[in-house]
């Protein structure tokens, strides 16, 4: 077994395609399958299901992969010990974030950290939080910022902040009157959620968990909070919107915070326990914290709000 076997292995358990796996690792398609075929040989078992379109590993290729991506990160680990500090900064990453982050920490973050480091390169994805997860697993990322914890022994969380949930009323609505609401005020009223896989939805859930989900109440998914706030300005129901999406237009009676200790999420920067450019990371998170809301940064009265449990 070489680490060049190793490496064509992952490459098609990725790409799930001769050809294109090849190609990924800079050779032939002859090339690949032989050594491939060599390393079945070796272990005395099949690796991949070649009569399934597309693709599939079988079930001892499935745990010979898993320990096979852990041996390449390690070596890239072993790698990155060898780097100047100055190298740490400078080439290209690849970063993920959730939808629900995007169009709010971006626009607060990317200006400043170009400057700082012209030298660096970020290849910006838009991902779910399970996408997001099983590419910093597979190293097809190299970092992302996403809602945690993930409970997910192979990668790291850096924290970063906490994101208070607000509620966002429809103009008409009676609890405009209150100073701050508690889950059970927003029982009688339409909940808009996003569409499923996004966290933030099953957080809004966990949230309102005393509204029957059986009721026949009007609920409206969406894929962006954005779309939902414009439901709720035509009156359809309210919803729940995270902090650093108030913007100066919106309507500040209609916005209501819940009562302390505030449901928050938090966010963290997460990246694979292999990953070793700790400057790059310092930076990006000071950058952050140097232009996100000051009281998202100190510690208030919260309560975390998880989505996802193991």
């Amino acid at each position: 077994m070489t680490l060049q076997q190793l490496e064509y292995l992952v490459a098609l358990d990725k790409h799930r395609n001769f050809v294109k796996a090849a190609e990924s690792c800079y050779v032939t398609q002859p090339t690949l399958t032989m050594q491939l075929k060599k390393l079945e040989e070796e272990y005395g078992f099949q690796l991949f299901n070649r009569s399934e379109k597309p693709l599939r590993p079988t079930e001892n290729g499935l745990i010979f992969i898993e320990k096979a991506s852990e041996i390449l990160s390690r070596v890239e680990e072993l790698k990155g010990f060898m780097k100047t500090n100055t190298e740490d900064i400078q080439g290209e990453f690849t970063m993920g974030i959730i939808p629900t982050l995007a169009p709010y920490i971006l626009p607060r973050f990317l200006p400043y950290f170009i400057e700082a480091f012209p030298e660096s390169k970020l290849f910006i994805q838009e991902l779910q939080s399970e996408q997001i997860i099983e590419k910093l697993k597979s190293n097809q990322l190299d970092l992302a910022i996403i809602v945690t914890p993930l409970h997910e022994y192979a990668l790291r969380e850096i924290p970063l902040c906490n994101e208070t949930f607000l509620v966002y009323l429809p103009e008409n609505c009676p609890l405009i009157h209150l100073h701050e609401l508690v889950d059970a005020d927003l029982e009688a009223y339409e909940l808009l959620l996003l569409e499923e896989g996004h966290c933030f939805r099953d957080q809004a859930l966990n949230i309102c968990k005393s509204i029957p989900r059986d009721s026949n109440r009007f609920i409206y998914q969406s894929g962006s909070i954005e779309t939902l706030k414009s439901l709720v300005d035509k009156g359809l129901g309210y919803t729940l919107i995270p902090e650093l999406s108030i913007t100066t237009h919106d309507d500040s009676r209609r916005i209501k915070r819940f009562r302390e200790p505030e449901p928050s999420r938090e966010i963290s920067l997460v990246v694979n326990k292999a990953f070793h450019r700790e400057r790059l990371l310092d930076n990006i998170r000071k950058v952050l914290h140097d232009h996100l809301p000051e009281a998202m940064i100190k510690n208030r009265p919260r309560v975390r709000i998880n989505w996802r449990t193991k």
